[in-house]
């Protein structure tokens, strides 16, 4: 079943992910023929908008697009230098002075959570969160929590990330939750009792295509458990980026000038971000070229059972809980009831 997914997954790509070369590809080039240029005909000044990963790539080319249309910009980066050298070229081109640095390694799960309860304290709404950042590591490595680094980043920096602002966002206007994920999550199925790759051969590309998985299953738990706000997850297609290239060299390599420019792998994240057309359409659903399209292959038997979603979300709640337990520990030297808990 595996090896079906796979191909199936990858003609698919071929066809829908590229730019659209040749021409019976359908790509890009063929879905933006039907994008309605004026629903990004809009102003967000007044807006605010925190994206992670924001220094290169797919982040900061959707930094680069909000802040044209006048949004406030907080970039989370884990690289102080890239992420100035960023923000200068974002202020330069757009007129734009309200973008600011925010220096986060989403790897490191108490310090996302140290930055989201002050960045609710010291700011009095939240409009759109744009969780971007990621990573693809092929060796099976263990942050300083001990916890498996993709998994980290990817997962469980995201739920913390998203959890933590939630009461931030429930009290902005139009509050929004933007997740970007990937197509490769078509080929996975949520392996709830194997969060961290424990188990048998590590293959970072499979890791990769879990966590994408894993966070479209937040999505849709996400936006039945709050109402209030819009969430999507999207995939961007295959995109000429720093980290593909880094990540998947032979591939980058292969695919070569097929690959989709960052605008382009950026545009539906700027859609859902700013666009009165997609806070129209359902919460929790998976985007491709601004349109939702399904979280699962043809016979794929991808599908988790509600038990397995409740087991996947109690693993991250209580992941998270021990961690800010630890945090008051190490702040106070004991514990502390205190200390604000996850909604």
């Amino acid at each position: 079943m595996s090896i079906y997914r796979n191909a199936i997954w990858f003609l698919n790509g071929i066809q829908q992910y590229t730019r659209s070369r040749p021409r019976y590809w359908k790509g890009y080039a063929a879905a933006s023929k039907d994008f309605e240029k004026k629903d990004l005909d809009v102003s967000v000044v007044g807006r605010s908008f925190l994206i992670t990963g924001a220094n290169s790539g797919i982040g900061k080319a959707t930094a680069m697009a909000i802040a044209k249309k006048g949004g406030t910009v907080h970039m989370v980066c884990r690289n102080k230098d890239k992420a100035e050298e960023a923000k200068s070229e974002i202020v330069s081109e757009s007129g734009n002075m309200e973008v600011y640095i925010h220096v986060v390694d989403m790897s490191q799960t108490r310090k996302v959570w140290e930055f989201a309860e002050a960045f609710k304290k010291e700011h009095p709404s939240l409009n759109v969160l744009i969780n971007n950042a990621g990573c693809m590591i092929h060796k099976r490595e263990l942050n300083a929590e001990g916890l498996e680094t993709n998994f980290a980043t990817n997962t469980l920096g995201v739920y913390v990330l998203t959890q933590s602002l939630i009461p931030l966002l429930q009290k902005s206007q139009d509050p929004r939750v933007i997740t970007v994920s990937s197509g490769g999550m078509l080929v996975q199925n949520l392996r709830f009792d194997d969060l961290q790759s424990e188990k048998g051969h590590f293959d970072g590309v499979m890791v990769y295509a879990q966590n994408k998985r894993q966070q479209v299953v937040l999505t849709e738990h996400w936006a039945k458990a709050n109402p209030v706000i819009h969430f999507s997850a999207m995939h961007p297609g295959w995109v000429d980026t720093p980290a593909v290239s880094t990540a998947m060299p032979q591939f980058h390599q292969m695919m070569g000038d097929r690959l989709r420019s960052v605008d382009e792998g950026a545009d539906t994240v700027v859609w859902l971000a700013l666009s009165r057309a997609a806070a129209r359409k359902r919460s929790g659903q998976f985007f491709q070229d601004r349109k939702p399209v399904p979280t699962h292959l043809p016979l794929a038997w991808t599908h988790s059972s509600a038990e397995e979603i409740q087991s996947f979300i109690t693993q991250l709640e209580t992941l998270a809980r021990a961690l800010q337990s630890q945090h008051d520990v190490d702040l106070k030297g004991h514990m502390d009831t205190s200390v604000p808990q996850f909604v």
